[in-house]
This record gives C-alpha cells, structure tokens and sequence, in this order.
C-alpha cells in the first residue's frame, strides 16, 4: 500500500483543515495523525482489485470496523480517483465475504482457516470469527450507497453486490422468526458469558413475528440480552432504504426493490410498537433491547449503531419527543454505561471495566451535537484524552486517560477524523 502522502486531495484536505483549526495545534496534529493511520497501516490491495481492512490490533477484518475505518476518505475520493478504487474495492470483498457466510462477523484474508477461537458453529476457512450482528449486514449496503452518492461510482454494483443483497434480505426474513426458521447457533466454551449464546447457542428466547429481526451479537461482539436489538434495526431501516434507491436506480429490478420496501415497513412497524418503553424520569424512551414480550433493556453502548447514533445513521423516529427523551436517558447516569471523572464524561461498554469512556461514543455525541461550539468543546475533551499517544484508543479511563484499552483502533481514529471534518465543514452525502 502506497502511503497516502501521494494522494492530492487528502493533502489539500489536511491543509483547509489546518486554515479552520487556527489556535487549536493539538487537534489539528491529532486529526493529521488519525486521519493518515488508517491508509497507511490497515489497508491492503489484493491481487482481484478487492481491499482488505484489517481493524488495527486484530489481524482481520470486521464487515462493520472496515466500512466505519474507510468512511471518512468518502470525502477525499470524489476527487482522487485511486482513493475511489480502493473504496470500491472494499465494498467488492465485503460482498464476496457476505456471500461466503452472512452470518460471519469477521474475515480473513485468504481461505487459511485462522479463527478467534474454535467455536461450536458453522465455520468455514475464510471466517475468523461467526458472530451474528445485524450491523454487520448493514455496514456494507451503506457503505457501497454512499460510495455511489459521494464519488458517483458504481461498478461495485454487480452481481456479487446483487447476490449479497439478496442473502441479507433473506437471513434478515428468516431471523425475523428466529425461533421457527433460523439455522444459526453459536457456543463459545469456557468463555464469559457475555461470548456466547444461552440455550445450545440459540440465545435468550424472543417472540416471533413482531417486525423487528434478531440479533445474536451487538456491534462490541458482546452477546445480546435480548434478542431484537433496536438500534440495530433503526440501523436496517435505513439501510434498506438505501437498497431500494440502489435497485431501482441501477438494476431496475422491481421485485428485489419492494422486497426490500415491504421488509423495511415491517422492521419500522416493529421497533415504533415493541421498541419503546414508558419510564417514570424521561418520558418515553427507546430501549436498547427487547425480547417483544415486554422485557427490556435499558442502556446504550458505545460502539455504532447506538441509541446516540440513531440521527447520524440517518433513522427518523415517528415520535421526535421519544428520540429526544432517549437522548437525555442515555447521556445520564441514569444509563447504567454512561461514566463521568476527572478527565471526561461519556458512554462506555459492558464489553471494557467499569468508569471506562469509549472515544467513539465521545466522537459521536460531537457528530450529533447541534452546534459548532458544543462539537468543539468534545474535540477539545477527545484531544485532553489521549494518553500522550496523538491518537485514539478503545476506552479510557474516566480519571486518568493514560489507563486505555487497545494501543491501535483504527475505528476510534476515524470517528475522530470525522467530528474533525464535520466541524470544518466537510459533509457526507446520503
């Protein structure tokens, strides 16, 4: 991989960036930093003109972390065509990866049969790890449509992209009446709970035939509580929205387009009647899980698709007043993974120690934040936090950011570069 230095318009961008940050040296360095990483240790060209992403610290790749690494260059690729193709190229093995198993949360490079960990679940050579995550079916058909509205390119629309969309409205169908039709399972032995799925690897049971589609996995990789996890499904809302302009607009295949419309009307349907919950402090609220027999689970996590990134994915709540209320919910502490110190507040995970804030849920409340001041006043808390390293890390601690977790993430990186150029103007189109 050529480093990216040699790309025109990533050098025209860092320099408007350094013009708008005048006064502000450490995030301008930081943003420089994190937003050269990511080209330059995580990306490679593969022989087929496909790319693979590894996410940092972990030699493979993640469906979601490769699509989330690479969506900050959508804005440096309309006018550098190499940075396209190696976009482009991405969204061709994401498609190729979906096709080999779609419910693989994560890839290796070549058929070599490298794994995690040897688990008791379908796998094949090329899976690293088979965690289903509905976000993983979602990242990738965002990606490749804001590839198309941001450069305008579409020769990642071929057959595999159509083949592959196909298999996700399948698997999201089948998992829609988990119980009944779905193949899948997953056991992790002598593990945390939070690694494996309860009932022979079937996961806590859910009620069938309510709209939403199940989930085994959250996008931390931790095991859902409940199975129908909300803002997941506002995540395939959207995102098959994005499927039926592709289809209409490229393959002109009518029958593959109101699949995906009447699906998309159905899992909305689902997270507006069994998604929201009343509580006695904040009105009504969307729930982070649900079983849809009335169980719920009240909390955010930091990693996206969250309940604070319900907005930036693009979801539009039937009620403004619930997604509002859920806001104020889950940036209190009143949620229970919402942490404030000496050194910061934020969102963390029950995937990382308690007190520990996550830089990709501090990243988003300043992408979701409506005022410049507000998105300034995170990035200077992102750049007070970095543990004298110049870039981001998983999590830190609330008091003292020098005790973090994962040396090298490459996502946390880009969330920042991202906040960094919303803040100086640069948008992404959907």
């Amino acid at each position: 991989m050529e480093r990216n230095r040699k790309y025109s318009s990533i050098e025209k961008i860092i320099e408007t960036v350094n013009d708008k940050l005048k006064g502000e040296q450490k995030i301008f360095e930081m943003f420089k930093n994190c937003y050269t990483n990511t080209l330059d240790t995580t990306v490679k060209g593969m022989s087929d003109g496909t790319t693979y992403v590894i996410t940092g610290d972990i030699p493979a790749m993640w469906l979601r972390d490769s699509a989330a690494q690479l969506r900050p260059y959508l804005i440096a690729a309309k006018d550098e065509p190499a940075i396209a193709d190696i976009l482009t190229g991405l969204s061709k093995r994401q498609f190729m990866y979906i096709q080999i198993d779609p419910y693989a949360n994560a890839f290796n490079e070549q058929n070599n049969g490298n794994c995690w960990e040897d688990d008791d679940t379908d796998m094949n050579g090329w899976v690293w790890e088979r965690k289903y995550e509905v976000d993983s079916l979602c990242y990738p058909l965002q990606f490749a449509y804001l590839i198309w509205k941001n450069t305008g390119r579409t020769e990642h629309f071929d057959e595999v992209f159509k083949k592959g969309a196909e298999k996700i409205i399948e698997v999201l169908c089948k998992e829609q009446y988990h119980e009944e039709r779905s193949p899948y399972h997953f056991i992790r032995r002598n593990t945390y709970y939070t690694d494996t799925l309860s009932r022979d690897g079937k996961g806590a049971l859910v009620k069938s035939g309510i709209g939403m589609t199940w989930s085994g996995f959250r996008p931390s990789d931790d095991a859902c509580t409940y199975g129908y996890l909300v803002p997941s499904n506002m995540f395939t809302v959207v995102v098959l929205g994005y499927l039926e302009e592709i289809v209409d607009k490229i393959f002109h295949d009518k029958k593959l387009k109101n699949k995906a419309k009447a699906l998309k009307q159905e899992i909305y349907e689902g997270i507006e009647s069994y998604g929201i919950t009343k509580t006695e402090e904040f009105g009504e609220i969307y729930a982070y899980e649900t079983d849809g027999f009335g169980q719920y689970n009240l909390m955010d996590d930091a990693n996206v698709p969250s309940l604070l990134s319900m907005e930036y994915l693009g979801y539009k709540a039937k009620n403004e007043e619930t997604a509002k209320n859920t806001r104020r919910f889950i940036l209190s502490e009143a949620n229970p993974y919402y942490y404030e110190g000496n050194k910061a507040a934020g969102i963390g995970s029950p995937h990382t120690p308690a007190k520990y804030i996550w830089h990709i849920a501090m990243a988003m409340e300043g992408l979701t934040a409506k005022s410049k001041e507000k998105k300034l006043e995170i990035l200077h808390k992102l750049a007070e936090t970095d543990g004298g390293t110049g870039l981001m890390h998983e999590s830190f601690h609330a008091d003292d950011d020098t005790n973090y977790t994962r040396e090298w993430f490459s996502w946390s990186n880009a969330m920042f570069s991202e906040l960094v150029l919303d803040y100086c103007g640069y948008q992404i189109k959907r």
